[in-house]
């Protein structure tokens, strides 16, 4: 084990029962943002009691995980992030109404709301996204792995997703940390949001921070296993089949399938 990574694990502390602390109010955090958000009559004084309570919570384990003297916990602010928090439910909303417009297997929210994995993740990625911008420590990517656990989608917190964003069926979805997508899009099963490459300094780290995921414009589509890698842009209106691998830029309203096989017999002799 390395030095560096041996000193960063003793200054460090994170026992069983804490770790517990983190599952249970993580999992509460999520269900009263979204509940509150969709369901409370009165979001701003649900979010002052339960909210506010969960948050507070957090930052007691996140002090005893990294100690008092982390610059980011010094200028934590649970009445801020609650208010960070409650802005999200226009982006919620409009998820649900998202799932509600293209897929013809559903015209109940409820069952959106409850039963959609992409839903959920989005859900998910969106609370986990505020902290993230914080430059909060552990706890948005604990988020963002509790929803991969839960649903089979993985999003680093860091990617930047607009309003109306779909997700169907999405075992197996991935979008990276520097992946910027834009209002209604929509990615199907098997989807890849990844980097090409990254570089490295001279002692052979990875060179932090870059901008290495793709940009999707407005109103994307891209079909089951489709992978797209790069700090590459997709133009808006663009249709993305499945299976396909893109590494290159492609203007507005493109059309990317894959090559069509042709076959032929031979008769008579012809041939190669």
């Amino acid at each position: 084990m390395s030095q560096r990574l041996e000193q960063s694990l003793q200054q460090c502390a994170l026992e069983h029962a804490l770790l517990c602390s983190y599952h249970e109010q993580i999992q509460n955090l999520l269900r009263y943002v979204i509940n509150g958000l969709l369901f409370e009559k009165d979001p701003p004084a649900f979010f002052g009691s339960k909210v506010r309570a969960t948050l507070d919570t957090l930052w007691v384990c996140l002090k005893h995980t990294y100690g008092e003297q982390h610059e980011t916990l010094k200028k934590w602010d649970s009445q801020r992030l609650s208010g960070e928090l409650l802005t999200i439910e226009e982006l919620l909303r409009s998820d649900i109404e998202a799932a509600l417009v293209n897929d013809p297997a559903t015209t109940d929210p409820l069952e959106v709301i409850f039963c959609y994995p992409g839903f959920k993740a989005i859900a998910a990625h969106r609370i986990a996204h505020v902290f993230y911008k914080h430059a909060i420590p552990l706890l948005p990517r604990m988020i963002a792995e509790l929803a991969h656990e839960q649903t089979g989608i993985d999003i680093h917190p860091g990617a930047q997703i607009d309003s109306h964003f779909f997700i169907d069926h999405g075992t197996g979805v991935v979008i990276g940390e520097t992946a910027i997508i834009g209002r209604k899009v929509t990615l199907y099963q098997g989807v890849t949001l990844g980097a090409k490459r990254f570089y490295r300094h001279e002692d052979g780290t990875v060179v932090k921070g870059q901008p290495r995921h793709p940009i999707l414009e407005d109103g994307i589509t891209v079909y089951s296993g489709a992978t797209i890698l790069g700090r590459i842009r997709i133009g808006q209106g663009s249709v993305i089949g499945g299976n396909v691998w893109l590494t290159e830029s492609v203007p507005p309203k493109s059309r990317i399938t894959q090559q069509h096989f042709l076959s032929s017999y031979f008769t008579d002799g012809d041939g190669i």
